[in-house]
């Protein structure tokens, strides 16, 4: 499954590496399409599609060929299709319609989570007790669709380390709780899922109050991504300085974490707290 929003990176990708490939600037091209050079930054990091005719006039400005410019008018064309998440416009933001293709299309994820279960984790009646709103049915819905990822014969690496206090923090009633940290230890035996638990008691300097998601692409994709969430809002950082930096605070982390089989004891040993 490739999504309009791993197309459009392609596609940014290729145009990126074609201008740098012509001894182009983002100011010339800008101009060739009558726009803002931030547009054309926008467009290679992926973040919006483009005409066909804007295309034309850069692949000709840039001396692309006829026979290299045919795939990646079908880049175009297939970016500004609608997603597979856009039934969902009334319940799940802009902002967050992005993530969702970029989770589906994902290589590997490595996902640091401080407080509450990662979403894609989640059990129906967790959800339940964390959402709040009118549409829960249909957040219900689109949580457990995410889910499928999982079991995807070609889904991502998934990479999880949850600070013990999120597996602590009730949710619902204790059977809730108890039933979700069963389900995250029967997880954590899947071979493409490693969870580990960063206990309350770790002797460690390393600590992250926020949490985070890195997301991890093939070399056809213009680059990996972090994804920080706010309450209304968030951002995409793709820059080699703070994929950089992420990448080192997320190895700190594991290391400092509890191994795979140590962190699936503690979150079953807490389980039968509940009880």
């Amino acid at each position: 499954m490739v999504t309009p929003t791993i197309q459009r990176r392609r596609l940014g990708n290729a145009l990126r590496r074609a201008r740098e490939a012509a001894g182009k600037s983002q100011d010339e091209a800008a101009e060739v399409i009558d726009s803002a050079s931030s547009k054309v930054s926008r467009m290679e990091l992926g973040q919006s599609g483009i005409r066909l005719t804007d295309l034309k006039l850069l692949l000709d400005f840039y001396g692309v060929s006829a026979e290299e410019a045919e795939p990646l008018r079908e880049l175009a064309r297939a970016g500004r299709q609608r997603g597979r998440w856009s039934g969902y416009r009334n319940v799940v933001p802009d902002w967050f319609r992005q993530y969702l293709d970029l989770e589906a299309d994902a290589a590997e994820i490595r996902w640091y989570q401080s407080e509450v279960i990662p979403g894609i984790l989640q059990t129906e009646p967790y959800i339940r007790a964390i959402i709040d709103r009118d549409d829960v049915e249909r957040q219900v819905e689109v949580r457990l669709e995410r889910q499928k990822v999982i079991d995807r014969p070609d889904g991502p690496e998934l990479n999880f380390i949850l600070s013990e206090s999120a597996l602590r923090r009730n949710l619902g009633d204790r059977a809730t709780m108890r039933d979700q940290l069963s389900q995250l230890a029967a997880l954590a035996d899947r071979p493409n899922v490693t969870i580990q638990v960063f206990p309350l008691d770790a002797e460690t300097y390393v600590v992250s109050s926020f949490s985070f998601i890195l997301l991890r692409f093939g070399e056809e994709v213009a680059s990996d991504v972090v994804y920080l969430e706010t309450f209304t809002d968030a951002d995409y950082l793709d820059s080699p300085e703070a994929l950089r930096a992420y990448n080192r605070h997320w190895d700190r982390l594991r290391a400092a974490a509890l191994g795979p089989v140590e962190s699936r004891r503690l979150i079953l040993r807490i389980a039968g707290e509940m009880k």
